[in-house]
């Protein structure tokens, strides 16, 4: 379960998606999480569905690589879906006992879970997509005009692309710490879910202290290549917008343009 999260995972390729500028995926993607508050019906929901099956086809990433990631929220889905069936008061579906089903409420619960589902996809389509150098540089320069008041824009991209980079390394340390108690008799899989919660509370200390370790390492394999932060920085490749960048852009517009029309219109 662990190994099937997908965020912070680059996946290689040269694909028209690849090749984007990273300020343009970056941007792309508030974008279209912000253009997904907007969807309040079927229509909408199916366009931003046509629009994401697209871009899932451009990256050339494997639909079934994508669709995993989904897994190790499967339950948050669920929990949301069954929040919005009974809480939402409306027409009286079904009653049973304090229960009560709603028209409306199977309405919100199923376009609340495809939302989800919809924002998982398209936010992990950008680290599949992105190399972490380039990400880390299209941050620092989205971030740049803030350094007048103060903000390390260098410092900020940094840690954001190291938070994400280091997500599949510490649940693939997870994955080890379990496998290793799990040899000297530790069960994580029995019991209500209670139970299996609390039998997890073991696992923290030793992940604690092997994610210490690990930003150790990182910090002496930094210093030792001369790392010296943001201020006297160079990079080997400047980022240049290109025409593919800029019919990216106008096709993200309209897509927007699309979406908002259709919220107010239908």
């Amino acid at each position: 379960m662990l190994r099937d999260i997908t965020l912070g995972q680059f996946y290689p390729g040269e694909s028209r998606i690849h090749r984007l500028d990273p300020r343009v995926k970056i941007i792309s993607t508030f974008a279209y999480i912000i253009s997904l508050f907007f969807v309040q019906n079927f229509w909408g929901f199916l366009v931003v569905s046509g629009f994401l099956a697209l871009i899932v086809l451009l990256s050339k990433v494997p639909l079934r690589f994508i669709l995993k990631g989904l897994k190790p929220i499967f339950l948050i889905i669920i929990f949301t879906f069954t929040i919005n069936m009974f809480m939402t008061k409306g027409t009286e579906l079904v009653s049973i006992w304090f229960l009560t089903i709603t028209e409306e409420g199977l309405y919100n619960a199923f376009f609340m879970g495809l939302r989800l589902i919809l924002l998982i996809i398209g936010s992990s389509l950008l680290t599949l997509t992105t190399k972490p150098i380039h990400l880390t540089d299209g941050i620092e320069m989205l971030l740049s005009p803030f350094r007048r008041i103060g903000v390390p824009a260098h410092e900020l991209a940094m840690m954001m692309t190291i938070a994400l980079r280091f997500i599949p390394t510490l649940l693939e340390e997870t994955d080890k710490i379990m496998k290793a108690q799990m040899a000297r008799g530790a069960d994580f899989e029995s019991g209500n879910l209670l139970r299996r919660a609390k039998s997890l509370i073991p696992l923290l200390v030793p992940l604690f202290i092997s994610a210490f370790r690990i930003a150790q390492d990182l910090a002496m394999a930094m210093e030792a290549r001369c790392y010296r932060g943001g201020d006297s920085r160079t990079r080997m490749h400047a980022m240049v917008l290109s025409g593919r960048d800029a019919i990216a852009s106008v096709f993200m517009v309209l897509f927007l343009t699309v979406v908002v029309l259709q919220a107010y219109v239908l």
